[in-house]
């Protein structure tokens, strides 16, 4: 079985179009993607955290 996609925070960011500043704004409001810190302090989002997150906040049209 594949392990889950790990995603660096420079994807997460180009993905979503928003810069690391504002990002961090709503990581502050709790409103961002469920973020994994790694030993080196790097942070990764899972694939299945960011879909949800998108599905999460998805505008009915």
């Amino acid at each position: 079985m594949a392990r889950p996609q790990k995603l660096k925070l420079r994807e997460v960011l180009e993905e979503i179009d928003m810069s690391r500043a504002a990002f961090y704004r709503m990581r502050a409001r709790g409103q961002a993607p469920r973020m994994h810190k790694l030993p080196n302090g790097q942070l990764r989002v899972s694939r299945a955290d960011l879909d949800a997150w998108w599905d999460k906040h998805e505008i009915a049209a």
